[in-house]
């Protein structure tokens, strides 16, 4: 006979989840909250170890929710809980009825494995998870290779950019690194570096964007740090044409990446 459902928002594991909203309890406990179906499989194809999962049967209506929950029954300990409990672990809005709990996954620029035709992203500084995640969403649907998180503000497995990322994230290499590390290993892989400013002469349409590249993006606030400013790196203007002085940085992402990609000739599914 299964255990009853889990009611009560002060059960020990659930306050448990629920203490990882914080960036102080992520980083003590190496966990994260992964919010979505979706999200979730991502994760499990990925290998990604479950510490635990939450599951309100009720709420599972969508056939990635009953995959899901089903998956994680023989991967880890499946908690059943009510609408309520679940409302109160999940770290977004939009619930399909499950939660997981999992170890934030861990590497550094020596575990990228790089192929001959490599484009990878950096993005410095940037402040906001969910501009993070959707920078590592463009990232994948235009095939990089990798994404850096140089000197980064926000944690990397913070749940909304998990959620941002749709699960990409788990899909191909993420790590974080140091601007000045960045930049060193950039140059001894022979990666290009062509990075992203407001006030650069030239065009992305202008460049030649095939062949090993990376392409760097500043943070919304305060664009890139000076280290940047460096013979090896070339500047590169998405020209604009209304009051405003340039993209939002996951969009600027994207506009950069599929030019990469359309140069380099690459067809997708």
């Amino acid at each position: 006979m299964s255990a009853p459902p889990i009611t009560s928002l002060t059960n020990p594991r659930v306050k448990a989840a629920v203490r990882l909203r914080d960036r102080a309890e992520r980083d003590l406990t190496g966990l994260t909250i992964v919010d979505g179906a979706r999200e979730i499989l991502r994760a499990l194809d990925a290998g990604v170890p479950v510490e635990q999962a939450f599951v309100a049967p009720e709420l599972l209506r969508s056939p990635d929710g009953h995959a899901v929950a089903d998956r994680l029954r023989h991967r880890a300990t499946t908690l059943e809980v009510s609408p309520n409990v679940l409302a109160r672990v999940a770290f977004g809005q939009r619930s399909d009825g499950v939660v997981a709990v999992v170890a934030a996954p861990t590497g550094s620029l020596d575990d990228i494995v790089l192929p001959d035709d490599r484009l990878v992203v950096v993005a410095e500084g940037v402040e906001k998870p969910g501009n993070l995640g959707a920078v590592i969403r463009s990232a994948d649907g235009a095939g990089a290779s990798a994404v850096v998180a140089a000197d980064p503000v926000t944690d990397l497995f913070n749940p909304n950019a998990i959620r941002a990322s749709l699960g990409t994230i788990f899909a191909l290499p993420v790590v974080t690194a140091s601007t000045a590390d960045t930049l060193d290993w950039l140059v001894v892989h022979g990666i290009r570096p062509i990075a992203a400013r407001v006030d650069a002469s030239r065009a992305y349409t202008d460049l030649d964007l095939r062949g090993p590249l990376a392409i760097v993006l500043g943070s919304e606030a305060g664009g890139l740090s000076a280290a940047w400013d460096d013979p090896r790196v070339e500047p590169v203007a998405i020209p604009m044409h209304g009051v405003a002085d340039s993209l939002n940085v996951s969009i600027a992402a994207a506009v950069l990446l599929y030019e990469a990609r359309r140069q380099r000739g690459a067809t997708g599914r």
